[in-house]
This record gives C-alpha cells, sequence and structure tokens, in this order.
C-alpha cells in the first residue's frame, strides 16, 4: 500500500490535499489553517469530482463569508440589510470594567467595543490575549430606537478542531513505518519529502518543537526564503507570530491597567514566536525585556507588578543571517544578526536548540506538498495534546552525556530527545538506531550554542569546556558528538576516522583525542582506513578519501550495482578521471565496471557505456562492462588496496545542474556513508 493510501485510510475525515489551500487563498491574507479547516469540511477525500465541488464550496464561502478590509463597508451593509450573518474574522476582546462586561474587536470588519457574552470568552480565553482568534461568527444588526450597540454577537465558533483522541492518533503510528510516518509530517506541514534527505526532514520538523514541548527555547536562523517562519505562521491556532522589532514587556508578560495586571501573550498561547528575530537599524532592545526574558526561559516564571506568574509558552526567534556560516565561523558567530541587546551569555545559554536553517534550500515550486497531510489544525490539536507528556526519562535506556556537560545543557538535550520522540515516535516504539539518531541530533543542536558561548562570552571560557559525548548504554562505547558545520569548515577534522583495530588495542588518552591536530592529506600516511561522512557534509571529495590509494593502480575493478541514474554515470566518468590523474605515467589502464540494472533497463545501458569505451579507448583506457553485482560495493586495484564503498560513488545528494557544486565536489552535500579501505589481501572479494 503505498503512503497516500495509507494515510486517507489511518487518518479519514482528518486529511486534506496539501495544494488545494494553495489555490483557493490566492492572495488572501487568511491563515492555512483557516483555509484547511473548510477544506477539510469539503475535500477529505481522494475522488477529484468531489474535491473539485469542494474546492468551489470553500471558495463560495470564502467570497460570501471572508471579511476583506477593503471591503468591510460593504460586509457591514450586507448584515444590515439581511439583519443576520455569517462571517470569518479575526476577534479579540476586552474586558469592560466599567460597563462589567466583555467587548469585542474584529480585525477585518473595523467594529470595536461590540459587546460579547461571557460564555464566550469563558470558553476560549485566548480571545483576551490581544492578538485575536480566527472564528466563525454569527452576528445581527439590531434596528430600533433607544438601541446603544446595533451589532450583536450570536454565536461564535473558533476554527479549530473541537475535540480529538489522542490515543486514537498514537495507535496509527504503527501502520506506518519510520520514513513513512516522517514523510506524513513532512506532507502535513506543506512540504514535499520528495526533495529534501532525511537530515533536512529532520531539521524541518524541529520546527514544530515548540508546540510539542512546554517552556521550549527555539532559535533558527537562516537565508531568506527556506521557510523558517511558515510553520510558525500557518501551523497552529496555538502559537502567534509576533514582529521581533515591536515585542515589548507588557505585550508579551502583563501590563498594568489601573489597579488590574493583564496577562500578555505567554499566559494564552502555546507558542510565541519572534519572527525577523534581527539586528534592525534605530531600534533598541528594552533591557528590562531582556531580563524579563532570561528569567522567563531559564525558570518558566516572571515578575511584573507585585505578582509571580508561571507559564508554558514556548519561545520561538527565527530570522535571517547576514553572513554566510563559513564567513561566521571564521569572522565572528552564529549568532551575529539577532538584536545586539541579546548578544550575552545568560540569554544565549538559555536556548535549548539552534536549528541550522543554512541547510534548507530555498523554497520553490517543487519544494511544496501535492499529496495528502494532517488538517494543520488536527495535528495542532495533537500537538497540543502531546505537551502532557514527558519523554526524557526514556535518554538515560540509550545514552549516558559526558558529566562536563552543564545542567543547562543536560536539560536542552533531554528536552530535543522528548519533543523528537513525542513527533517520530508517539507510542514510544523505537529501535536502538532510531533513538540514537535523535540523541545525536539533539547532542550537535545544544552544542552549536555552546560553541558560540564559548566566542561570545570570557565567563564561559573560564571554565573547562564541555566535552559533548555520550556513553552508549547499548554497547558501552564512547560517541562524540560535533555539529556539521564545524567539520565542513575545518575546524574539526572534515572526515571522521573510525579508530582501526590498532588505534583500539592501544587508544588514545582522552587529551589527545581531543587535541588531535588535523592531519592535511599530504601528511597522511597511507595505511589502511575506515571513515564515516555524515548525511548534508560538504567538502568530501574522491580524490580526498582515496586519491593516494589510486596511485601506480592500472588495473581497477568497479563493482556497484547502481551505476544506472545519469548522475550516476556522472560519478563514474568523474571517477575515472580521477585515476588518469593519479597515473599519469601508466602506459595503459585497464577499468571493469560490475553493475546491475533492470532486464528493459540493459539495452540502454548497452548503447551508454559503448559510447563511454570508445572514448576512453582515446585516452589509453580499456573500458569492460558486465551486468552481474549483486548488492556488494568495491573498488579492487593491483596496487595492493581494495575500497568499500557503503553507497558506492553514489554518495553525493542531488545538485541542481546550474550551480557551483555541479563544478566542484566541494561543495556538494553528501549522504551518509561509511568507507573503508583495506589491503587486498584481507578482502572477502579475492578469497
Amino acid at each position: 500500500m503505498e503512503l497516500q493510501e495509507k494515510i486517507l485510510n489511518a487518518f479519514q475525515g482528518k486529511v486534506v490535499r496539501k495544494d488545494l489551500a494553495f489555490l483557493v487563498k490566492g492572495n488572501l491574507p487568511v491563515p492555512t489553517f483557516v483555509l484547511e479547516y473548510l477544506l477539510g469540511q469539503y475535500c477529505a477525500c481522494d475522488d477529484e469530482e468531489l474535491i473539485a465541488q469542494g474546492i468551489e464550496k470553500v471558495k463560495t464561502v470564502i467570497q460570501n463569508n471572508y471579511v476583506h478590509r477593503a471591503e468591510a463597508e460593504e460586509v457591514k451593509g450586507k448584515i444590515k440589510e439581511a439583519g443576520r450573518f455569517r462571517i470569518i474574522d479575526k476577534i479579540s476582546a476586552q474586558l469592560n470594567d466599567k460597563a462589567d462586561q466583555y467587548e469585542a474587536t474584529f480585525a477585518n470588519l473595523g467594529l470595536f467595543r461590540i459587546p460579547i457574552g461571557s460564555e464566550f470568552v469563558r470558553k476560549n480565553p485566548k480571545l483576551l490575549s490581544g492578538n485575536g482568534v480566527w472564528s466563525i461568527v454569527n452576528i445581527n444588526y439590531l434596528t430600533g430606537e433607544d438601541i446603544r450597540v446595533r451589532w450583536e454577537i450570536e454565536n461564535l465558533k473558533p476554527i479549530q478542531v473541537s475535540n480529538i483522541s489522542l490515543q486514537d492518533y498514537i495507535d496509527q503510528r504503527k501502520n506506518f513505518t519510520t520514513e513513512e510516518w516522517i514523510d506524513l509530517l513532512i506532507h502535513t506541514v506543506g512540504l514535499n519529502p520528495e526533495v529534501l534527505n532525511r537530515r533536512e526532514k529532520f531539521i524541518t520538523l524541529s520546527r514544530l518543537l515548540p508546540m510539542v514541548e512546554n517552556n521550549f527555547n527555539f532559535m533558527e536562523l537562516g537565508p531568506k526564503g527556506t521557510g523558517k517562519s511558515h510553520v510558525f505562521s500557518e501551523l497552529s491556532p496555538y502559537g502567534v507570530l509576533v514582529s521581533g522589532g515591536d515585542v515589548t514587556s507588557a505585550r508579551l508578560f502583563s501590563k498594568i491597567s489601573g489597579h488590574t495586571e493583564i496577562l500578555g501573550l505567554v499566559g494564552y498561547w502555546d507558542v510565541v514566536t519572534w519572527d525577523e528575530y534581527e539586528q534592525q537599524k534605530g531600534k533598541t532592545t528594552d533591557a528590562v525585556l531582556i531580563d524579563t526574558m532570561q528569567n522567563y526561559l531559564a525558570n518558566k516564571t516572571f515578575n511584573r507588578g507585585k505578582a509571580t506568574h508561571e507559564a508554558s509558552a514556548s519561545m520561538a526567534f527565527v530570522g535571517n543571517t547576514k553572513h554566510t556560516v563559513p564567513y561566521m565561523l571564521k569572522n565572528s558567530h552564529l549568532f551575529e544578526s539577532i538584536p545586539t541587546g541579546f548578544i550575552k551569555g545568560a540569554f544565549l545559554d538559555r536556548i535549548h536548540l539552534y536549528n541550522p536553517g543554512w541547510e534548507i534550500k530555498s523554497l520553490r515550486k517543487d519544494s511544496f506538498s501535492k499529496g495528502y497531510g494532517l488538517i494543520t489544525d488536527y495535528i495542532a490539536a495533537v500537538l497540543h495534546e502531546l505537551r502532557a507528556l514527558d519523554f526524557s526519562p526514556m535518554l538515560n535506556d540509550y545514552a549516558r552525556f559526558d558529566t562536563s556537560l552543564s545542567e543547562r545543557d543536560h536539560l536542552a538535550i533531554r528536552k530535543t530527545f522528548s519533543g523528537l520522540v513525542k513527533l517520530l515516535y508517539p507510542d514510544g516504539n523505537m529501535t536502538v538506531e532510531e533513538a540514537l539518531e535523535i540523541v545525536d541530533f539533539a547532542g550537535e543542536s545544544r552544542k552549536r550554542v555552546k560553541d558560540q558561548l564559548y566566542i561570545i562570552d570570557e565567563t564561559f571560557r573560564a571554565d573547562k569546556p564541555a566535552t559533548f559525548e555520550y556513553l552508549r548504554i547499548a554497547d558501552g562505547k564512547t560517541v562524540k558528538v560535533e555539529t556539521l558545520e564545524n567539520v565542513e569548515n575545518g575546524i574539526v577534522a572534515p572526515i571522521e576516522e573510525v579508530p582501526t583495530e590498532l588505534e583500539v588495542a592501544q587508544p588514545a588518552s582522552e587529551s589527545e583525542r581531543t587535541h588531535r591536530p588535523r592531519i592535511s592529506q599530504q601528511e597522511r600516511v597511507i595505511a589502511p582506513r575506515h571513515i564515516a561522512v555524515r548525511a548534508n557534509q560538504k567538502g568530501v571529495t574522491y580524490k580526498s578519501l582515496f586519491g593516494e590509494y589510486l596511485k601506480g593502480a592500472t588495473q581497477i575493478e568497479i563493482i556497484d550495482p547502481y551505476i544506472r541514474a545519469p548522475f550516476q554515470i556522472d560519478n563514474l566518468i568523474e571517477f575515472i578521471n580521477l585515476i588518469r590523474e593519479a597515473n599519469t605515467d601508466a602506459e595503459s589502464i585497464a577499468i571493469s565496471l560490475n553493475t546491475n540494472n533492470t532486464d528493459d533497463k540493459i539495452p540502454e545501458m548497452i548503447d551508454i557505456f559503448d559510447a563511454l569505451t570508445d572514448d576512453l579507448a582515446t585516452y589509453g583506457i580499456e573500458f569492460t562492462y558486465k551486468f552481474e553485482a549483486d548488492h556488494d560495493r568495491a573498488i579492487i586495484l593491483n596496487n595492493g588496496w581494495t575500497i568499500n564503498l557503503s553507497r558506492g560513488l553514489d554518495i553525493f545528494e542531488k545538485f541542481d545542474r546550474f550551480s557551483i557544486a555541479a563544478a566542484r565536489q566541494t561543495e556538494r552535500r553528501c549522504r551518509e556513508f561509511t568507507m573503508t579501505i583495506n589491503e587486498t589481501s584481507n578482502v572477502k572479494y579475492l578469497d
């Protein structure tokens, strides 16, 4: 059963085709969750005819009931003439203590101080948050004499799912593989999982952590156009997006009005997101706001007026970077673009996760989902309910981090771990490998914060640096945690050398492991190697991996069953060219390829390889091929070395044809893979 069919069967009535909201929305400034709420009423099926009819119904509702600010007076006229009308608008409420009543404001209709029944406010306290709640409202127009206010709110229904069963949602997890479940969530946030690799999916889904974890402190900085604020603005009616330059202590925490203290945004929303969280010319940040924020991020409490308040709202800070990551790592730090008042250790140490937004490609037409995903309002309600669960104790079953980490480091890792388990394994069922994948990501996300604190704040440098590594409970091995940008930019060795048998027998001391100097390719001793390259890692080339081992090799056997797609053939040609460069003095070179393909594709491949054979012959290279390879992948050289690659030559992620990456392997992002180079006598292929 294909994923789309699984989604429809598992979540009947709770799914929608994700591109439909874009078809209906046009230029309307209405959140996606509002449109999907309506689409879910009419289009939650896979029947194209019914979907087309449903779209027309939703368009009619939007046309007739959604209030455009430019048409507010026309709508008021309709209400007066009809006496009663249904509208869709953003409604907020305030208490008028002199009149002893709540009064509503209609954002688009332009009505103010309209009496609203206390029962509506009690059921929907977010109306009092000052930011408003999108609602379907039945509004009456009262005629006659001696009527002070002619507008009457007859009924108000917030646009959100009325009730959900969290257990039903959790029970469905077992019907999906992990990859399918991740892709379901990616479709749900409106993106196309086919254009994202697994690490990019993790980074994207990390944007949901503030929605699923109480008091989660999240930051993502990166280039424009990567969808940083999309999830926070479009996905959930439980979150609020505010401009970073317009936040005040009163709006965020509480304000004093006479003798009354009015709670701010953190008291009503699951997530408060600071959008465009970057330095703005001519604006300074209120020192009181920063101090109050620091206390809240650390202790979940804040003091305003005479009282101390506690809240569970998470904080998310999203903004654009001014420079590239290599520039920042060389000349400043990764927090350089945020408002200056916040660039201090006491504040930044409270950030649980720094999401590497620069790893996500700019959104393009093919970036958006055209498949089925959960209605955003439904998943938002699920995430809201999941906040009550805590999976952080499960971390102890898989890993134990070094004691040199501070309590804030441990807390950040635990909260990130718990949140990702809620998202990916809400039933708590996961393999050791899946759990450790989350552990690694959580550790790296916190280390990214800590690395920059050592640069920004000298008080952190005064203490012994934290050793970001953990003991793997399953086998007792120690695993080092490193950020990908440090690996890519040479702050640590760009390729992780896994210890050889000799190194295991005589392990290096902790000091030697920590301070081991980086060895250049020219200085490297030609010896057996086993290396691991991470997903999304840049700076890796065929030459840096095994260029030195190709010298003196005049007979090369390449065993790789997946030399079939055009880009894989390009990889083969690049590798053959590297063989030529390594053996310029060779009189002749013989290269044999053992690959495979489906029966219907082999005739086409024969034509391609015959053309390649003719071309290589002009360079003195004898090229032969056959289609007998199974799953094994290796390169066997007649100079005494054999190279085993877990992915064969297919180590690079897809890159654009018109890009620097097309010309330079160093600019390509890698798939995760391992490589082992042994002396041929020790390799099974020659047994």
